[in-house]
């Protein structure tokens, strides 16, 4: 897996995560980012499940002010936000079907207009994807756009949770155990022995 991330890092290729909750897809997003030639520019991670279908293109493309109600000043979108950087797209199985046309479009022309805009902008960013769900299934029942499908899994990286690599949990451990006595969560040796003595 880590082979995959450095080999498709320096390149501006779609990537999708494929991994359990909980397996680190967006440690590893950041990871790619960081190796990438993008590395100087901001990582923008949004989180798909969070977003209402109201809300969804506003967030990702900005809004004009007055273009809905309250909407009272112009606002700058996520993809704006990772100009010359990296989008994560954290669960994109999650974007409703109606939405995913959106996605797509701006992954086809690499244009998108703020929404009550009329300006077309040009994205420069480079996209992650995640998932947790079997977006393949998806396509299959129709949920899940088969065009987009193909357009974010260029290059897709399985993320393997920690039950089938049990050789990482003696080292996890030591390092997490190395944190807590360091990090700034520690509790040193005075506080310790107030709190044991009542202080």
């Amino acid at each position: 897996m880590l082979n995959l991330v450095m080999r498709v890092a320096p390149t501006d290729t779609s990537v999708l995560l494929l991994g359990e909750t909980g397996t680190g897809k967006e440690m590893i997003a950041r990871a790619i980012h960081e190796a990438s030639l993008r590395t100087s520019a901001p990582f923008v991670a949004v989180d798909c499940s969070g977003l209402t279908e109201t809300l969804f293109e506003s967030e990702l493309f900005g809004h004009e002010k007055g273009s809905f109600t309250g909407a009272i000043a112009r606002r700058t979108g996520l993809v704006e936000s990772a100009t010359g950087g990296t989008l994560f797209l954290d669960e994109v199985g999650d974007i409703p079907l109606t939405l995913q046309v959106k996605l797509l479009r701006l992954l086809e022309t690499g244009v998108y207009r703020r929404v009550g805009g009329t300006e077309a902008r040009h994205a420069d960013c480079r996209l992650v994807a995640a998932t947790h769900r079997d977006l393949s299934q998806l396509v299959r029942e129709e949920k899940f756009r088969s065009d987009l499908y193909y357009r974010i899994n260029a290059f897709p990286i399985a993320l393997p949770p920690l039950r089938d690599r049990p050789t990482d949990i003696d080292p996890l451990a030591r390092s997490l155990l190395q944190a807590c006595t360091a990090g700034p969560f520690a509790v040193d040796r005075r506080t310790r022995d107030e709190a044991a003595r009542g202080v």
